[in-house]
């Protein structure tokens, strides 16, 4: 896997759109996570009244153990960066020929596809790690007590949004890989959501028990939305394993998709 993984490596290393669009992700998601309160404090500054309606102190988003599910939850709004930096990677190897190559060079197709799985587990562990130390420290600032067993509860967050990241990746590949057209591909990553959403609006009503397996539907379920337990609203604040289980599954089908894919192309 390391092997493959420094193969992959090296053909990105030089790739400056890569660079530019995972720097962009990182430094976003970074000042993003981290500058929530300040964007609230600032307006309350700005907007009259908004400071005296709601006390600001006492929302606890950055507050141990509420920060976990909340980072987790909003960093994964801006995997679709990352998704993005995949169609590109995967649909240049077919644009330059550079798959052709790698497999004239003694690279079988399996292994090829393995290169690119063991980048995008690279990319979702990078980011997990990141966000986690985010949180940690952003905790440590905001939180008005601090007790090691109850800091670290709700923790389980992070694998799951581990899994969600590469589950997002592992779907963009598999695009790529499926219609091997960039600028065709990210239309559709970025239409995905909205393709599956009337899907399901149009099932709904006959069969709703099949919506949670629908595959970006189950994404979006490892990470519950949390915010709405500030409104006094029932939030899930656990991870499913049931929707780990259903993720599981599609990120298995994706990869095999792609492997039956490049197994019957013609490169």
């Amino acid at each position: 896997m390391l092997y493959l993984l420094k193969i992959d490596f090296k053909k990105l290393i030089h790739y400056r759109t890569f660079w530019i669009i995972v720097g962009l992700y990182f430094f976003t998601l970074g000042t993003a996570t981290a500058s929530g309160m300040e964007f609230l404090k600032w307006l309350a500054r700005t907007i009259e009244g908004f400071g005296q309606s709601i006390n600001i102190n006492r929302i606890p988003l950055y507050h141990f153990p509420d920060i976990w599910q909340n980072l987790a939850w909003s960093s994964g709004l801006l995997k679709i960066m990352l998704g993005i930096m995949v169609v590109i990677s995967i649909t240049n190897e077919f644009t330059y020929r550079t798959v052709r190559q790698n497999i004239i060079d003694g690279l079988s197709r399996t292994e090829f596809l393995i290169s690119k799985i063991g980048t995008n587990l690279m990319l979702s562990a990078i980011s997990m790690i990141l966000v986690f130390f985010i949180s940690l420290f952003t905790g440590l600032i905001y939180s008005p007590h601090l007790d090691t067993q109850f800091m670290f509860k709700g923790i389980q967050f992070f694998p799951a949004y581990f899994l969600e990241v590469f589950s997002f990746l592992s779907f963009a590949l598999m695009l790529g890989i499926l219609i091997q057209r960039s600028g065709l591909t990210i239309v559709l990553l970025l239409n995905s959501y909205l393709i599956e959403l009337i899907i399901k609006e149009n099932l709904d009503d006959y069969v709703p028990q099949i919506i949670p397996y629908f595959p970006l539907e189950s994404i979006m379920n490892l990470v519950p939305m949390p915010f709405a337990r500030y409104a006094f609203q029932e939030i899930r604040d656990y991870v499913s394993w049931q929707s780990v289980l259903i993720a599981l599954v599609w990120v298995f089908l994706f990869n095999y998709f792609s492997y039956l894919k490049l197994k019957k192309s013609d490169i």
